[in-house]
């Protein structure tokens, strides 16, 4: 619960907070360091140290840090002792994330030997995940290529560069002639049969889940279409056509839950992130609101949000006394 609250509190306060890195930094690398402790509290843990360095810090030798040490806890093994498949998936979740803000050409770049792209590095770790028992880890390792295969993607040379097609196809922007070109076609063909699998060990829905998500990484990674996504919030919405927002918002999604749409309305740092235009949520609302009133209005703890629960209760209680009505002998407590 704590690290919750430290991973809340991060996207709260906003963005450029190095002393709040600071204080929560060490704390938060000895739980996840801490072997014997539960994986559920470890991954808390590093979803807060992944969340605070994205909202919060400005140091990049700090965000680099805590990719390494995402790629050290996704490994099968950390510290000489096994990784639970959840823990390896919350760290790829996070490696994600942290990915999302650095250079195309640091993540898929492999101009200088010496300095291959990050994600290049972790490239085999994740083809091995795809064929993971576990469908988080799976999920999670499929969303980490997609975001690998877009950076790649994105390092293309303009139609103008280069003698002719061939040579064009065969440059910075594809995996064809590269040392990954094998490795990339056995990770394709993984997640298309991911995206049709079907079988008795996974649950109905576990399946639809995973066909509508490896679906998606198909159409970037085997297709090379860029994705598409609109999140509606009261006032606005967001369409988000590459990756990297998509990964940023779902971690989010992920870390608010019920306060999400609140605070994609109110939060400055949310906005500058997604680009939102603050304006826009203000006149589709109505008016831009105080402090004071958005807490008395929009608040869980609101009169509104209160009187609200009452109706509920109220109109619970006379349903149940209907459904019992052939107990009572005159009706009297409906």
């Amino acid at each position: 619960a704590a690290c919750r609250v430290l991973e809340v509190t991060s996207v709260i306060i906003g963005h450029d907070q190095d002393d709040y890195v600071e204080s929560i930094e060490q704390p938060l690398r000895l739980v996840i360091k801490g072997t014997h402790r539960a994986a559920v509290v470890r991954g808390a843990a590093l979803r807060a140290l992944a969340m605070t360095h994205f909202i919060c810090g400005a140091d990049e030798s700090g965000t680099h840090s805590v990719l390494n040490l995402c790629e050290e806890v996704c490994a099968p093994q950390y510290r000489g002792e096994d990784v639970s498949p959840c823990l390896r998936a919350i760290a790829l979740d996070c490696w994600a994330l942290l990915s999302s803000t650095v250079a195309d050409a640091y993540l898929a770049g492999d101009e200088m030997e010496e300095d291959l792209g990050r994600g290049l590095v972790i490239l085999p770790l994740l083809s091995t995940c795809l064929n993971s028992s576990n469908m988080e880890l799976r999920c999670a390792a499929g969303e980490c290529v997609a975001l690998i295969h877009e950076s790649r993607l994105n390092l293309g040379i303009d139609e103008d560069e280069g003698e002719n097609a061939s040579e064009r196809r065969f440059r910075r922007g594809s995996w064809d002639g590269s040392e990954w070109e094998v490795l990339m076609d056995e990770v394709k063909q993984r997640v298309a049969e991911l995206s049709v699998e079907s079988g008795r060990h996974m649950s109905k829905k576990a399946k639809k889940e995973q066909r509508a998500t490896f679906r998606d990484f198909m159409a970037t990674i085997v297709d090379d279409e860029p994705p598409v996504e609109v999140v509606n919030f009261r006032g606005g919405t967001v369409t988000l056509r590459t990756w990297r927002e998509i990964i940023e918002i779902n971690f989010v999604r992920h870390c608010l839950q019920g306060g999400f749409q609140i605070q994609l309305m109110t939060n400055e740092t949310l906005h500058m992130i997604f680009d939102i235009d603050a304006s826009t949520i203000n006149d589709a609302t109505g008016a831009a609101l105080s402090q004071l009133e958005k807490r008395l209005t929009m608040s869980k703890t609101s009169e509104a949000a209160k009187a609200a629960d009452l109706d509920m209760t109220r109109r619970r209680r006379t349903r149940t006394n209907v459904k019992n009505y052939f107990i009572t002998a005159d009706g009297e407590d409906i």
